[in-house]
């Protein structure tokens, strides 16, 4: 016998009570049962009918709303109720920030168990829009329709697309008029693409098929206005990929960067793939303070260039170094933190497992005429033995910015091992975050602690907390 589905509930004039993980909102069934939605905001009363059931929770979808929270406020994007990119557009920032930093301590105090000390308020975002530094668009060949869209009695064309993914739908693209995310020129160099290869009878790429010629796009742009474009094509068609990138240099003179890749694999991935140079450099660069980095196609940079800065300042005082420390900077990435802190430091030793982000983190060094760091490939579970501390001195200070996953347990237990005298933690998932801590909890305290807002109008949030050894 196939499992059976419960019927679905109608609850009544439910409260929204909190905003909680993955960008939900809550509420409470006269069951007792958390009820998780989607579009709610703390402070709307809503009419619900229930999907998904469970012993402790429902997921739910809006059937009305009897009232609307004072927190609210109009979004700015005509996307809003189609994309997932900003889920929150719908609350008003400092509600936002309030929500966010709730999470984080919630987090660390019931999941970890953890002792805070007293918190700084949440640092947010100067720039609520147009603060990302990198975008990337898919085409399809024919562009996802609403529901409404697919029940009207007119004959809807489902045209070619440029945009992002419907949530759960691999293949599936919401056309994208106007992003809210990256400055201009993105959204007018999206739409030109987009409409120059409509007219000239460009294909755009079918997944499911895998046919068509067009496939992604990525637009990075860095605070010293320098504009990267990066155009992904499925097969080679060199008159026709000559054609369109010419017409993106004529019309866009101001990118500094123009490169394409031809990419026949399943997936858009193009870390494996060779990337063509059309014209400009290939490469943009980022300045942070003194310190310049390269950015190619394939680098990792925070997404928010202004608000990584604060985040690094944040590490940093922190760690409040002396100039006489050995300093671990682990999941150093292209070494952007390791490299900030490198003043202060006597020597600072970046790990990371992308063996391209560490080539980055060198040849950024070189530039920087940092000559008191060294960056080390391996995944850090593997590379973190006694052997690697044998050789690279004990360290007095470790600064970790793991991701969403949190540290590997093995990494843990090393660290507690080798017990620096403090401990940096920056993360981007504070569950993770939590549980990491509660294993330091018994040889550590947390004397400090800061949330960051990196990307407003979205859940995520950044967390920073020091870790002093307990003598």
């Amino acid at each position: 016998m196939g499992r059976r589905h419960k019927k679905p509930k109608i609850f009544e004039n439910l409260e929204v009570l909190d905003a909680g993980a993955k960008g939900k909102a809550v509420a409470k069934a006269p069951d007792g049962k958390i009820v998780f939605l989607n579009g709610a905001v703390p402070g709307d009363i809503v009419n619900v009918q229930t999907g998904k059931q469970r012993k402790s929770f429902y997921e739910a979808k809006i059937l009305s709303f009897q009232k609307y929270s004072e927190k609210r406020t109009q979004p700015v994007c005509q996307h809003f109720e189609y994309c997932g990119g900003c889920k929150w557009q719908h609350m008003a920032y400092k509600h936002q920030l309030f929500y966010k930093e709730k999470e984080v301590i919630q987090n660390l105090e019931r999941i970890g168990h953890l002792i805070l000390p007293e918190i700084t308020p949440i640092l947010g975002c100067n720039d609520t829009y147009y603060y990302r530094n990198k975008m990337e668009f898919s085409f399809a060949e024919k562009r996802w329709l609403t529901w409404e869209e697919i029940k009207s009695e007119e004959a809807l064309e489902a045209y070619p697309a440029c945009g992002f993914h419907i949530a759960g739908m691999w293949d599936k693209i919401l056309d994208i008029e106007h992003c809210h995310l990256q400055e201009e020129p993105s959204n007018a160099i999206r739409n030109f693409v987009k409409d120059y290869a409509i007219e000239n009878g460009f294909s755009f790429f079918n997944p499911r098929l895998q046919k068509g010629l067009l496939r992604t796009m990525m637009i990075r742009i860095s605070t010293t206005g320098e504009l990267m474009l990066l155009l992904q094509f499925y097969k080679d068609e060199p008159k026709k990929i000559a054609q369109l990138m010419e017409a993106v240099a004529q019309k866009f003179p101001e990118i500094t960067s123009l490169q394409y890749v031809i990419n026949a694999k399943a997936n858009d991935s193009i870390y494996d793939q060779k990337i063509v140079l059309y014209r400009g450099k290939d490469y943009i660069e980022e300045v942070m303070e003194d310190l310049r980095f390269k950015i190619n196609a394939k680098s990792f940079y925070q997404t928010n260039s202004k608000q990584a800065y604060e985040l690094y300042k944040i590490a940093r005082d922190f760690a409040d170094l002396q100039g006489d420390e050995i300093v671990y900077d682990l999941y150093t990435g292209t070494g952007t933190i390791a490299q900030f802190i490198a003043k202060k430091a006597k020597f600072v030793v970046g790990v990371e497992s992308v063996p391209e982000a560490i080539e980055d983190a060198k040849i950024n060094a070189k530039n920087n005429q940092i000559d008191n760091v060294e960056f080390v490939v391996g995944d850090m579970k593997e590379v973190f033995t006694d052997d690697f501390l044998s050789l690279h001195q004990h360290p007095d200070v470790v600064i970790t910015d793991p991701p969403r996953d949190g540290m590997h347990k093995k990494v843990v237990e090393q660290l507690l091992k080798i017990a620096p005298k403090k401990i940096v933690y920056v993360s981007c998932n504070s569950a993770t975050q939590a549980r990491d801590l509660a294993l330091m909890k018994d040889k550590y305290t947390i004397t400090r602690m800061q949330v960051v807002d990196m990307f407003p109008q979205t859940h995520h949030v950044e967390n920073v907390v020091l870790l002093v050894l307990n003598v």
